[in-house]
């Protein structure tokens, strides 16, 4: 290897390891709620006076016009709204809103959302076990979503893909 090209490639791994911060820390967002859309849906406003619209990762909530879509909605502004949360940012969907895990003090807000019965863990994206666990205990003990007839507990996946 000519000393020409060591130096071009010892360049370019310097300027890898340089940015690799940059990459490996995951996005965060902290501001106020200023919007709640649906059970699953927020809009923060941060530090910087931007609103930020948020999908709350791996759970997945009523539609507005499926029973207890009101309500789940209900739930999620009784948690949050006005108040200061913390965003950790997993993806981006395909709207552009942030999706990630939201935390007020010391709360986790998308598994408040399950273990009060207002969310389904959402089965295709979520990857915390620890969701399941809280999803089984609220439909044990019939609380929200759970406590309406069988027939009205339809995924909210299932229900969208009826309508389509």
């Amino acid at each position: 290897m000519s000393l020409k090209n060591f130096k071009r490639i010892l360049f370019l791994a310097l300027l890898c390891i340089a940015f690799l911060p940059l990459f490996a820390v995951a996005q965060e967002h902290i501001g106020r709620v200023v919007g709640v859309s649906d059970g699953d849906t927020i809009t923060i406003l941060d530090d910087r006076k931007q609103q930020i619209k948020v999908r709350l990762a791996e759970i997945d909530t009523p539609e507005s016009a499926q029973p207890y879509g009101a309500r789940a909605k209900q739930e999620l502004s009784q948690l949050v709204y006005g108040k200061t949360v913390i965003v950790k940012v997993q993806d981006t969907d395909r709207y552009g809103r942030k999706v990630g895990r939201v935390y007020m003090d010391d709360i986790d807000i998308n598994a408040e959302m399950v273990r009060l019965g207002a969310a389904w863990v959402y089965r295709k994206y979520a990857s915390e076990q620890a969701l399941y666990a809280l999803e089984k205990r609220a439909r044990q003990n019939r609380v929200g979503l759970w406590s309406l007839p069988e027939a009205q507990q339809v995924p909210p996946w299932e229900w969208r893909k009826a309508r389509r």
